[in-house]
């Protein structure tokens, strides 16, 4: 018992580097609460306090740091998905500028100022000078559907 006395000050720092080396390698935070209980589990092992206490230290620091940067930690990595390049025209509304046949493997249509290669996304074909919604993107074709404007 005294040999392992001796060496698990040195345990509880390689359990904090090895969980900061984890950290360091990762884009998210998920070991830095192991390292900081490493560190505090090895001040206690080094101020002579029983073994059972010091995995109590450790256990008990690293669920308070968890517990208590939590929130603060999902509200700096809750990030806002911006749509951005083509995910933009999703659900925008465009303009038939060649008629569109997917048969055929024609189509171009003109959304926000951007001409398109498009297919129908039903089949369907679809005449020069139709308004028609975005519903997806494949590749670099837009994938479409005739606006049916009531009469």
């Amino acid at each position: 018992m005294l040999i392992l006395s001796y060496y698990l000050p040195y345990l509880w720092l390689a359990i904090a580097v090895v969980a900061a080396i984890i950290e360091g390698c990762t884009t998210q935070l998920v070991s830095i609460w192991f390292a900081i209980g490493g560190v505090a589990a090895a001040i206690s092992a080094f101020c002579g306090v029983p073994p059972w206490l010091q995995l109590l230290i450790f256990i008990g620091v690293t669920v308070l740091t968890l517990l208590l940067t939590r929130p603060f930690v999902h509200k700096a990595m809750n990030f806002k998905k911006t749509d951005t390049n083509a995910d933009r025209y999703i659900g925008m509304k465009g303009i038939v500028t060649q008629q569109i046949d997917n048969t055929a493997g024609t189509g171009l249509v003109k959304v926000q100022g951007s001409l398109w290669t498009a297919r129908s996304y039903d089949g369907e074909v679809i005449p020069e000078g139709a308004d028609v919604l975005v519903k997806t993107i494949e590749g670099v074709k837009l994938l479409v559907k005739e606006i049916i404007k009531p009469e």
